[in-house]
């Protein structure tokens, strides 16, 4: 048995070595930014190791939204790409899974995955901070809620596609929030439909 096998979810969406190499390069990363922050304990092998863990722990879905991730497209961003067609490029990793901290990353490795959407509305909030900002966000959008359910879902899916655009931290977190309203907070009865 592999040390960092293959979660069941990913089995036919990504071969063993391209999850390894991404492993491999997220830990890196994560590794190299919190050492700058003053984390000294951290070590390669200890972020590998809780990174395939939030991996496995994750099912394949945004740990903050919910949503399916779209493992296939790890290790694809080309960033030659993404300087020619610049926010409409990166609109399509919107699912892309990413490495997020739970905590202050002063502890002990500590993550959990999500969409690159999320992370980057998230950024460096702690979760309740960025829960906090979603309740304002939503709280203001819902005093001009579509009261047509068609025409509210059409509302949602042109507000998600304009923010977005606009690449604006902030109004990304707006993004996920009308999902949040529409499917969490209001109990929408016939669940999340895809994007």
């Amino acid at each position: 048995m592999r040390k960092y096998g293959l979660p069941e979810f990913l089995k036919g969406v990504v071969s063993q070595d391209r999850y390894e190499r991404w492993l491999h390069r997220k830990a890196v990363a994560h590794v190299r930014r919190d050492r700058k922050s003053g984390t000294r304990s951290a070590t390669n092998e200890n972020y590998k190791l809780a990174i395939h863990e939030a991996v496995r722990g994750s099912n394949g879905v945004d740990a903050y939204t919910g949503e399916t991730l779209d493992w296939s497209l790890i290790s694809k961003y080309d960033n030659t790409e993404s300087e020619q067609a610049g926010r409409k490029y990166k609109k399509g990793f919107a699912l892309l899974p990413t490495v997020d901290h739970k905590g202050d990353r002063t502890g002990p490795a500590d993550f959990t995955i999500c969409g690159w959407g999320t992370n980057d509305a998230k950024n460096d909030l702690p979760y309740e901070e960025f829960l906090e900002l979603c309740k304002r966000v939503v709280a203001y959008a819902a005093e001009e809620v579509v009261e047509d359910d068609a025409a509210h879902e059409e509302a949602l899916l042109k507000l998600r596609d304009s923010l977005w655009s606009e690449g604006d931290r902030i109004l990304d977190a707006a993004e996920e929030l009308a999902y949040i309203q529409e499917y969490v907070l209001l109990g929408h009865p016939q669940g999340p439909k895809e994007p």
